[in-house]
């Protein structure tokens, strides 16, 4: 939207009156939009709301106030923060809305970024939402779309004993439901209907749809009507865990500021000055907390393939899928034989090993990166790169969204799964489909706005993946729309229809640019996930 936003000139900028006040934003002549940018939905969590829960706004404002510009990114460590300044006063959202649809009734998407709890933000390029609100008015369609930053880290996911006595942990997750209240009070504000909201994202984004539709054990607050995930759901892709997961971590950290022997630690720890306590995360401790979701016993009530099994979720239609090669993204380099494979199975119990070097064979007819055919990969890949990042990608994302999809579908919710199949040039075969590769599409992201240069997803790209890319992005504002994912104007006769999944008739969707996307049986590698997703608890902790 950077680019975009320098285009905002020659008429009157919209306004938006809210609860707390009235906001000013841009409009956007290029594609016709008003934008709404760094509004705050919750007091700074900083001093003494420092590892507590977000605080709904206290104050309002008189005359206008500007919402022309992003905030800052939430404090996180990984690539996803390279490019953007990052701050502990963070909790703001932003606003997409095509102009001239002020007093309607438009539904609302509510993105959720990824990063996996520990990078990303609402204002990452990669996100622009200008591209899928321009394309729903395209397909005759019109959506409102919403970003946030939620907490990350050690600021939005430490885990300790005497945060869970407080009943501060997963404050990332309930920053996202703050956000949602928000929606919910003033979106009606900017032309949006608040019963018509859908909560979309993807990887940890994904991950926390997944667990907003299961928190408070899977309690309907009314705040969205349907969800989107891409690459995650309510089954986390690792282990869980509980309330003094990062316990180790979090007293090193306090020992490191000089809080170890405080009688109130937290206390100690929320007057710590934010350097001192940001440069904890500087080394080696990064690499080893963990923090991420637990088991809190009220918002994570249990672990997501327990409470899919009780029906513990809100009973809402989603949209659900992964990429064919996930397990390229995450799988480990340098494995030649099986026994090296085993071997880095070494958690896992000895016969269930045995179970999945069966299940997962060193077979290239059905191993991933169908794009190699019967090739094996690169030398710096490893002789079974393949072999092994099947089971990956089936264990982290493929299989849990196939459970997720057939506990949706058995109670009988309207339920689409895709599997997005795009083989793109500009990328090393071995890493054509793997893991965000679907994002530029669903974003209609053609320019490739907030990606590095030298990996612009569609640089020498046929007509046929912008195809793809107005097929998504398409196919995505129409459910966030009406949830229906086919009827909307301009979509070729010559696209099959995309099947609801059912128990009876298991089918995704393969979202491809080499050939017409089309339906298929969600039956592939049936062995080995059907080997994950029954010790999803036993051996996987989720």
């Amino acid at each position: 939207m950077t680019a975009i936003v320098s285009t905002t000139l020659a008429r009157k900028e919209p306004t938006a009156r809210v609860k707390n006040g009235t906001l000013e934003g841009l409009y956007a002549k290029a594609y016709h939009q008003d934008y709404f940018l760094g509004i705050p939905y919750a007091q700074p969590p900083v001093n003494e709301l420092r590892f507590r829960q977000a605080q709904s706004l206290n104050t309002s404002w008189k005359g206008l106030r500007e919402a022309k510009e992003f905030s800052k990114l939430c404090v996180g460590y990984g690539l996803d923060q390279t490019f953007y300044e990052t701050s502990e006063d963070c909790l703001y959202l932003n606003v997409v809305r095509p102009a001239g649809y002020e007093g309607k009734k438009l539904p609302v998407g509510f993105w959720i970024h990824g990063g996996g709890f520990q990078n990303g933000g609402g204002p990452d390029q990669r996100y622009n939402l200008s591209f899928i609100v321009d394309q729903s008015v395209s397909i005759g369609k019109p959506i409102i779309a919403v970003s946030l930053n939620y907490r990350l880290s050690l600021w939005g996911f430490a885990s300790s004993n005497e945060l869970a006595r407080e009943g501060s942990l997963n404050i990332g997750l309930r920053d996202q439901r703050l956000a949602l209240h928000w929606v919910q009070e003033n979106i009606a504000a900017f032309g949006g209907d608040p019963k018509k909201v859908t909560i979309w994202g993807e990887s940890a984004g994904a991950a926390s749809v997944g667990f907003q539709l299961t928190a408070y054990g899977g309690r309907n607050d009314h705040l969205y009507r349907a969800a989107i995930m891409q690459s995650g759901g309510p089954i986390l892709y690792g282990a869980q865990g509980g309330a003094n997961k990062t316990q180790a971590a979090f007293d090193e950290i306090a020992s490191q500021v000089g809080c170890a022997s405080s009688t109130y630690r937290l206390e100690c720890l929320r007057n710590v000055p934010f350097d001192a306590l940001n440069a904890t995360m500087a080394g080696d401790l990064f690499n080893t907390a963990g923090f991420g979701v637990v088991t809190d016993g009220d918002f994570v009530q249990d672990y997501g393939s327990i409470q899919l099994s009780r029906g513990q979720f809100t009973k809402v239609p989603i949209m659900i899928g992964a990429n064919s090669d996930e397990g390229a993204s995450f799988a480990p380099y340098g494995i030649n034989t099986t026994e090296q494979f085993e071997a880095s199975l070494s958690a896992l119990p000895e016969a269930y090993r045995k179970d999945i070097l069966k299940a997962y064979p060193d077979d290239l007819g059905v191993n991933i990166i169908q794009s190699l055919g019967d090739q094996r990969p690169s030398p710096r890949f490893g002789n079974q790169f393949r072999r092994v990042a099947t089971y990956i990608g089936d264990y982290i994302f493929i299989a849990p969204a196939r459970q997720t999809a057939h506990t949706w579908a058995s109670h009988g919710l309207p339920t689409y799964k895709f599997r997005f199949n795009a083989d793109q040039k500009v990328f090393a075969p071995e890493l054509r489909v793997n893991h965000f590769k679907e994002i530029p599409y669903v974003f209609r992201n053609i320019d490739g706005e907030g990606f590095r240069p030298d990996i612009k997803p569609f640089t020498g790209a046929g007509q046929n993946y912008i195809d793809l890319a107005y097929l998504m992005s398409s196919t995505w504002a129409s459910f966030i729309h009406d949830l229906d994912p086919n009827d909307w104007r301009g979509r070729s006769n010559k696209i099959p229809e995309w099947p609801k999944y059912t128990v009876g008739s298991p089918q995704d969707f393969v979202l491809d640019a080499n050939i017409t996307s089309y339906p298929e049986r969600d039956t592939y590698r049936k062995e080995g996930m059907n080997l994950i997703n029954s010790n999803a608890l036993k051996i996987y902790s989720r």
